[in-house]
């Protein structure tokens, strides 16, 4: 057997591909695939590319290795690559409703902050990251149920306003809103809180009363249900514009 039909049936092997599940992924037919790994046909180079992409191996490791004694390698490879990815890769403890109460009893605590569940998004840049589930409509279009993700603000000053954050006081528990700050110092500073469902009106808190405050970085939310049209309501609102365009044109006679 060639060296480079032996190591094309060992990466297969390798990722648990039967012959016709390779085939598939080089675009060409099982009995080539077998015809290949049998060394009764030498791999065409359009072939070997697609591998050498598959795999991340060069042309030399495919002619001139023999793979297969050096699978462990190959293997340690693949994790050291996995483990600097998750290296670079944020971990984010998640604070879902249930938690919130022990979270603000506890989030200055490590021991506590370690028992939260966590995830990784490889999108965001390093940094010192918590997600935070939301209940309630007051930061609609905002979907209540949905998890933000927020990057934590040490320093008041860079703060920038109409930021969305999570903001955390014992006064208010875990919020989810627009902060606007005064132009106090940072020991005298005053934030807005602004809903972005203009029901709710905006309160002021303390500075010195807000624990900890996360910028929004990311919403992630359930696919939105598709709405359900009330007939009669959209007659009544189409009757209604009717009525205002048939009183401007009136008004123009």
């Amino acid at each position: 057997m060639s060296i480079a039909g032996k190591n094309l049936r060992h990466l297969r092997k390798l990722r648990g591909w039967t012959q016709d599940d390779f085939a598939v992924k080089l675009g060409i037919k099982r009995s080539l695939v077998g015809a290949y790994e049998e060394e009764r046909a030498d791999p065409r180079l359009d072939v070997l590319e697609i591998v050498m992409e598959l795999f991340s191996l060069s042309m030399d490791d495919l002619l001139l290795k023999d793979l297969s004694q050096e699978g462990e390698s190959y293997l340690a490879k693949r994790r050291k690559l996995k483990m600097a990815t998750e290296t670079r890769t944020a971990s984010i403890q998640f604070v879902p409703v249930k938690a919130a109460a022990g979270y603000l009893a506890g989030y200055n605590d490590p021991e506590f902050v370690d028992e939260l569940n966590t995830f990784a998004l490889p999108m965001l840049a390093p940094g010192d990251y918590r997600a935070f589930e939301i209940i309630g409509d007051s930061m609609l279009p905002t979907p209540s149920g949905s998890v933000v993700v927020g990057e934590k603000i040490e320093n008041f000053d860079a703060l920038k306003n109409d930021q969305p954050c999570i903001v955390v006081s014992r006064m208010d528990g875990i919020v989810y809103k627009r902060v606007n700050k005064s132009a106090r110092s940072s020991k005298q500073m005053t934030l807005t809180l602004v809903s972005d469902n203009p029901q709710y009106p905006a309160y002021t808190v303390k500075a010195d009363e807000v624990a900890e405050i996360w910028a929004a970085k990311m919403v992630i939310s359930k696919p939105v249900e598709k709405p359900v049209w009330d007939l009669t309501q959209l007659a009544n609102v189409v009757n209604s514009l009717q009525e205002k365009v048939s009183s401007l044109q009136g008004k123009n006679k």
